[in-house]
């Protein structure tokens, strides 16, 4: 997430002391039940004083707190939980409302939550939900579409790895027409990745797949058709 650096204020007095109340716990290694004290001086540490609103340079402290890059897939897990409607923000009410349900008041124990949020991404139907997410979190909420760089870089996230066709996929947006992706397009491209072979056997071409899907076959096929003719020369 893209960050602008600016002078940080000191932390209240009030918010000192919950932060050494908790840190005071972890230390002995007692377990503690969740603290909303403990959650909203931690949601301050990243933000000035009396805001509400955790925004790029807050992102990337509690990236570098926790351990993950802002780029982990892992990131746009926590920000599903915590229900973020903006790339690069988390605000308080969001904040909260994940943070309680995880069950997390400091960087130890979000941190011993991460095997289990990136576990989600192996559930299909919380995979789906996530996947669908991404699409309105990432995109300009004064649009309905996004930008396909966005588009993109977002794909390359959630699909990188599991899909054997993503690379294929990516060089065909990267010469397309195409400026921006829907929604109904976002969502087959999921689809498609699921259910149709690597080979592209079982794509129905009468199907209802969107134009886009239509035309990456057919661009597909003339590529494969052109590296078997340079290979019989």
């Amino acid at each position: 997430m893209p960050s602008r650096r600016r002078r940080r204020e000191p932390a209240s007095n009030e918010a000192t002391a919950a932060k050494k109340s908790c840190s005071h716990h972890l230390k002995k290694e007692v377990p503690t039940e969740f603290s909303k004290k403990c959650c909203v001086s931690w949601f301050h540490e990243y933000t000035a004083p009396n805001e509400d609103v955790l925004g790029p340079e807050g992102m990337e402290k509690f990236c570098e707190d926790i351990g993950v890059e802002p780029e982990n897939i892992v990131m746009l897990v926590i920000a599903f939980k915590l229900g973020a409607k903006n790339l690069g923000f988390f605000t308080y009410d969001e904040w909260m409302m994940g943070m309680t349900e995880l069950q997390c008041d400091t960087i130890e124990k979000l941190q011993n939550r991460l095997d289990y949020l990136r576990a989600l991404l192996n559930e299909p139907p919380i995979f789906k939900n996530i996947y669908r997410f991404a699409f309105d979190f990432a995109r300009e909420k004064d649009q309905r579409c996004m930008d396909i760089d966005t588009a993109k870089a977002m794909l390359s996230l959630v699909l990188g790895k599991s899909w054997p066709l993503f690379s294929s996929f990516h060089q065909f947006l990267e010469q397309s027409k195409y400026k921006v992706i829907n929604k109904d397009q976002w969502c087959n491209i999921l689809e498609f990745s699921r259910t149709i072979k690597p080979s592209l056997d079982n794509y129905d071409e009468d199907g209802a797949w969107p134009v886009m899907l239509d035309e990456f076959v057919e661009w597909s096929k003339e590529e494969r058709k052109k590296k078997a003719d340079q290979l019989s020369l």
